[in-house]
């Protein structure tokens, strides 16, 4: 059994709620949108406001609410992976072909990996683990955007 045929009975459930087309076809890329921008955004701005602010306070309070954001950010990552996937199966599209797919699959990769390397206490508070956390972190967030383009494009080709 493929992917389309597996997601086909979940897609069909969507289906039957009759959501406009609109909807199936641009309500992943606005949801998603919104957390790439905005919780991207505060993700990354508070994990290195909490490395360079001299004030421990201020460091503390930004690495506080970066790893509250984060897990969260990345949930709503894979729940809108799942939801463009349905959104492909619901407009008869191909499924694992396109740039868009490869890049939100290695974002989700590369966020298990750096999610896994903060989760281990970086193997002892390394600082060489805590600087490659936060630069592999700045590249997730670049490729995020770049899956944000390729996904408008593939939005405005179907």
């Amino acid at each position: 059994m493929n992917l389309t045929e597996l997601l086909t009975p979940i897609a069909n459930q969507f289906e039957n709620l009759g959501v406009p087309s609109p909807i199936v076809h641009w309500g992943h890329p606005f949801f998603m949108s919104i957390v790439i921008s905005i919780m991207g955004s505060f993700v990354g701005l508070t994990g290195w406001r909490g490395r360079l602010v001299a004030a421990p306070e201020a460091s503390t309070k930004s690495l506080t609410d970066h790893r509250k954001v984060a897990p969260l950010m990345t949930a709503f990552l894979a729940a809108g992976y799942t939801g463009g996937l349905l959104s492909l199966v619901m407009q008869d599209k191909p499924l694992l072909e396109s740039p868009h797919f490869i890049t939100g699959s290695a974002v989700l990769i590369l966020l298990v990996i750096n999610a896994t390397v903060s989760l281990t206490g970086f193997w002892g508070n390394k600082a060489a683990l805590r600087s490659t956390h936060a630069y592999l972190g700045s590249a997730i967030l670049c490729l995020m955007f770049l899956h944000a383009m390729l996904g408008l494009k593939l939005g405005l080709a179907i």
